[in-house]
């Protein structure tokens, strides 16, 4: 559920600097990593999913983010943001790493098992260094200390989206190019290896103790199956399946 704009900063009581957002004009805003991360915050719609127990925090969070032009999703939770929500409608997902019950670790583990694409940025506290050190190290995009400026915050969000779109379509194609694979016969897919490994017709008869047209044959029919306009093509597919035993066979003892 989205959460009801907080109060302006300059109303708010004067001390409580650790769980608020610091807020530098929005139009310094520019993703620092790359020109595709800032055509991705500026050409397409963001949705983010904040999931922070802190309701001042994660209301701070929703605001910047949706000051920015980003659709927003806010949870209390991690069990309200499984229960309620698809993890795979967000491109970046906000996650305080001290959630109670689940916590911020252990929603990235069911994340990463569920939605393996998915973009995660943690937002901690000041002692929560080496929980931070073990997200990273799980694939999490950022972590991100608290009290978090806005430019800080978008950055993530905007690099996070990025990289959740790349492996996302990544992740379709691979799973299409699994079906076209599984419905190659067991002949077609050792022709489908070794012609991917570099191997010409006359080679690959050798190895499989057939005719170099029959060879021919099986590759046009793998060509069709795989739907490859060309060699280059299906070496491509071939690298994206990760199945390259003839490959290995065949490249030099290093």
């Amino acid at each position: 559920m989205n959460e009801a704009r907080p109060v302006p900063s300059n109303t708010m009581p004067q001390g409580r600097r650790s769980s608020r957002l610091r807020r530098p004009p929005l139009k310094t805003f520019r993703p620092r990593d790359s020109r595709k991360v800032e055509a991705c915050a500026t050409n397409q719609s963001i949705t983010v999913a904040t999931i922070e127990d802190d309701k001042r925090v994660r209301r701070a969070i929703v605001l910047s983010i949706a000051t920015a032009g980003f659709k927003s999703e806010s949870y209390a939770c991690a069990e309200e943001f499984l229960d309620t929500a698809n993890a795979k409608d967000f491109d970046c997902i906000l996650v305080g790493i001290n959630l109670p019950r689940m916590n911020g670790l252990e929603l990235q583990e069911e994340l990463n098992r569920t939605v393996p694409y998915a973009s995660i940025v943690f937002i901690t506290g000041h002692n929560d260094l080496p929980l931070g050190m073990r997200a990273m190290k799980r694939g999490a995009v950022d972590v991100l200390e608290k009290p978090i400026d806005d430019e800080t915050l978008l950055n993530s969000v905007a690099r996070g989206a990025y990289l959740s779109r790349k492996r996302r379509a990544e992740h379709n194609q691979r799973i299409e190019l699994e079906k076209r694979y599984g419905c190659l016969t067991p002949r077609e897919c050792e022709v489908f290896d070794l012609i991917t490994a570099g191997l010409l017709n006359k080679q690959v008869g050798a190895r499989l103790g057939t005719t170099e047209r029959t060879v021919k044959a099986h590759r046009e029919r793998v060509m069709s199956k795989m739907l490859a306009g060309s060699l280059a093509d299906l070496v491509r597919m071939a690298d994206v399946l990760q199945i390259h035993p003839a490959r290995a066979q065949a490249a030099p003892a290093g």
